[in-house]
């Protein structure tokens, strides 16, 4: 199965932004644009023998040939957006696994921020201060004041912040946030600054966890990649492409077996070109699907690439 180019699907969010460019060539008709998913089930396959189907089709039809056989389903494992917030997000926490499946979804959401872009003063939130009681926060939500209890980071261009099922979270403006997450859309707003959105207190204090793992990651730095993060369900790298580099060279030491990956490009443009396939173009901040069983390619640099590497993982298992 050969690597193609996914179509950005653009999400209306009220916190959201009428004007996308720059960054994509889109602007707002409607609701303001919030998200742009980037692997989302109704995203479609751009090229490729496949153009047109869903992204969620094909996971259905061929989740081996996409993910490998260490596959544990037939569902897309990763949702992989753009976030672009004119104004503050809810206040929010998402369930861990456990927890989902007690409600009969099929997985939590951990998720993570890559910060593309940041404005003088961007910040967001990533857990509780020390020290906060479930009290507090339930005495936060009831009295609007649940902001004052949150432990805020400053956010600069580059950095990774990570966000696991159960931390009380937020975005504010200032920032574009590339946001990679279990596939799962259960977010429990506690807190939404009267907006009349539909609130999810009982189910939000339950995914509650007062301490989380939650905040800053530091990237490490390899010879031939920097890590910006490696958790359970997924590992995030920013590669370095000096004119080309093969297929072979993009995968990790400890990937004893062929998996799906996504190739992002934060900046620039590059191309995935094979002898066995046409060649698939990857403009700015657009998407390429490697699946598993994906014939040998070079990605080329175009142009002032900066190629970011996405890779899910199965707790328990390898990447």
């Amino acid at each position: 199965m050969t690597p193609f180019r996914i179509e950005p699907l653009f999400v209306g969010r009220v916190w959201g932004t009428n004007d996308l460019r720059p960054w994509y060539d889109q602007v707002a008709t409607g609701e303001p644009i919030g998200e742009v998913w980037l692997t989302g089930d109704d995203c479609r396959v751009a090229t490729g023998p496949h153009s047109g189907k869903t992204l969620g089709e094909i996971f259905r039809e061929m989740p081996q040939a996409m993910m490998g056989e260490d596959a544990p389903s037939g569902d897309s494992p990763l949702l992989i957006k753009v976030l672009f917030a004119q104004e503050k997000l809810s206040v929010q926490v998402h369930p861990d696994d456990r927890l989902a499946q007690k409600y009969g979804q099929p997985r939590g959401k951990t998720e993570c921020w890559y910060a593309l872009a940041a404005e003088a003063g961007a910040q967001v939130a990533a857990g509780l201060k020390a020290g906060v009681t479930m009290d507090e926060v339930k005495a936060g939500i009831e009295g609007g004041t649940l902001e004052k209890s949150l432990r805020m980071l400053p956010v600069h261009a580059g950095d990774m912040i990570y966000v696991d099922a159960g931390t009380v979270h937020a975005i504010w403006p200032g920032s574009v946030l590339l946001e990679t997450q279990q596939n799962c859309d259960l977010t429990y707003r506690m807190y939404d600054y009267g907006r009349g959105r539909e609130l999810h207190i009982e189910k939000s204090l339950e995914a509650v966890q007062l301490k989380t793992k939650a905040g800053k990651v530091m990237p490490r730095v390899l010879e031939d990649r920097t890590i910006l993060l490696a958790c359970p369900y997924f590992t995030i790298e920013r590669i370095p492409v000096d004119a080309s580099r093969s297929s072979a060279s993009l995968r990790r030491e400890e990937e004893s077996k062929a998996g799906l990956s996504y190739l992002f490009a934060a900046e620039g443009t590059g191309r995935v070109s094979s002898p066995s396939f046409r060649d698939v173009d990857l403009p700015p901040r657009g998407m390429v699907a490697v699946p598993a069983t994906s014939p040998i390619f070079a990605i080329l640099d175009m142009g002032g690439l900066d190629l970011i590497r996405i890779t899910p993982r199965w707790p328990g298992k390898g990447a």
